[in-house]
């Protein structure tokens, strides 16, 4: 069959290219008329070729789906035929999109249109053959392909995620660039471009106290691993740590309607009064200091230092005790976006619009410094994450996993629809992405999608995701803290399949 379909298209073909020969004027155009030829019968002959090894193959799965009875070699199976028909509309495609083009001139353009002519009717040909040889055994399998893909399918779907709303904080006059969780206490933290920072009850939803002390847009904010501090970084250049003391009482205070028909004007006031705090413990600036906009400062492992990142392209770390700089760290070519220090060693990563994040070594005297590059756009962030890796988020709308020891590739990379903001890797290894797009997306370490959040009319955001944060156990059902600019900050209870 194969040798008698090859020749007879060979000599339909011959016979093409000897009618158009004889005609004087095409003579100039022969030999290239010949290479055309030769060109299509060889991308036809394997065209047919790989359709023989696609019934081929239909045959072997229809008589192995007879005798399989586990659910991997089914879906191994059906991976097979479907990358197989995937090869094979590809081939076909590609065949007739290589023909090279013929001349310009009215005369290649008759001999194209001839050529074209061939082409359909040997096409034509081989489908029809083909179609009547493997109709059956096509239809069978395929069929049966459909069955174990739709049991394989229902088996992914028991496996849902669910997040919802369960808490949301209202009261920034502005967007809300960060968002912390405190560990150990039913506390979280926010630092909003309206120059304040809070802290909010968990429980109750209130807003216990209010930090004024900044003179700029506050942009970052981090709370203490064992103290009631909380370090915070703004746009009047400078870094701030204030003392975090809560008045308990205030935070036990509830809602309820029957409460708010017993009480007076003057318990009402008393209620809604907020503490406010204008001075800070300790200053970040002056001589040596940062000449533009602090965008982020974190805490080191050791809680005696801290890291400042601005939009003078420097970072710099400093001394906590004394709240001098010890030492400035330059080599990004533009402003930062983001620091990020590692939870129990000394090590410190910076991010930029240069399109790179640095990873800092302070465990030896003399710091080391590795430059990651693999982005396309602003590296909005980047922290650390278990078994040593670091993940990073860029305007480029993807989001890479890295490993410390190699800087040269990523370990996985995904890709999004929208820019990325500052994310949060758990404990467990969940990345949470903040978009652009008003999404929240959960990511594995491999790449893997586990869930968005629902984004509807009662609940998720209604503009720009800033941040997000883990609560490193679950606080009162909140596993994930969220906030943007449309001024709220969520609380997300998250039951991963795991958990089912």
């Amino acid at each position: 069959m194969k040798a008698s379909t090859t020749s007879a298209t060979k000599s339909r073909l011959t016979s093409l290219t000897e009618d158009i020969a004889i005609i004087p004027e095409d003579a100039p155009f022969r030999s290239r008329l010949h290479q055309l030829f030769a060109q299509i019968e060889k991308e036809f002959e394997q065209l047919y070729l790989e359709n023989l090894n696609l019934q081929d193959k239909l045959d072997n799965v229809a008589s192995s789906t007879r005798d399989s009875s586990l659910l991997y070699d089914q879906r191994s199976t059906a991976g097979g035929v479907s990358g197989a028909l995937a090869a094979t509309g590809s081939s076909g495609g590609a065949s007739l999109a290589a023909t090279p083009a013929t001349p310009s001139a009215p005369q290649g353009d008759e001999i194209g249109a001839s050529l074209l002519a061939a082409a359909s009717s040997t096409h034509k040909s081989l489908k029809a053959k083909l179609s009547s040889a493997t109709g059956g055994s096509k239809v069978k399998a395929s069929n049966k392909i459909k069955a174990q893909t739709s049991r394989i399918v229902s088996s992914f779907k028991a496996q849902t995620v669910v997040s919802t709303v369960v808490r949301e904080f209202g009261g920034h006059k502005d967007g809300i660039w960060q968002v912390a969780a405190k560990v150990g206490q039913p506390i979280i933290g926010t630092a909003s471009a309206d120059h304040t920072a809070c802290i909010w009850s968990i429980e109750s939803g209130r807003c216990l106290l209010q930090y004024q002390g900044h003179a700029g847009s506050v942009n970052s904010l981090k709370f203490h691993q064992h103290r009631d501090l909380v370090l915070t970084g703004s746009g009047d250049g400078t870094a701030h740590i204030w003392q975090a003391a809560v008045n308990w009482e205030v935070s036990k205070k509830g809602h309820s309607s029957e409460e708010e028909l017993d009480d007076s004007d003057e318990q009402l006031e008393d209620r809604d009064r907020v503490d406010t705090l204008r001075t800070p413990i300790c200053e970040f600036s002056g001589p040596g200091g940062h000449l533009s906009v602090v965008v982020a400062a974190d805490w080191l492992s050791s809680m005696d230092q801290i890291i400042t990142g601005s939009w003078d392209r420097t970072a710099i770390l400093w001394d906590v005790e004394t709240g001098q700089p010890l030492q400035p760290l330059t080599g990004h070519d533009h402003e930062l976006t983001h620091v990020s220090a590692h939870p129990t060693q000394r090590l410190v990563v910076t991010a930029s619009r240069d399109t790179t994040f640095r990873l800092w070594d302070f465990r030896d005297p003399i710091p080391a410094v590795s430059v990651f590059q693999g982005h396309t756009e602003t590296v909005t962030s980047s922290v650390f994450a278990r078994d040593d890796k670091v993940v990073s988020g860029s305007d480029d709308r993807t989001i890479k996993v890295w490993e410390l020891r190699n800087m040269r590739s990523a370990l996985a990379t995904i890709r999004t629809d929208s820019s990325v903001n500052r994310l949060a890797v758990s404990s467990g290894g969940i990345i949470a992405i903040p978009h652009d797009n008003r999404q929240i997306r959960l990511f594995d370490l491999n790449g893997q999608r586990v869930a968005r959040l629902p984004r509807t009319s009662r609940q998720g955001h209604r503009r720009m995701v800033s941040s997000v944060a883990w609560a490193e156990e679950p606080l009162l059902n909140c596993d994930l803290f969220s906030c943007g600019f449309d001024r709220r900050v969520f609380g997300w209870s998250i039951v991963l399949p795991k958990d089912n």
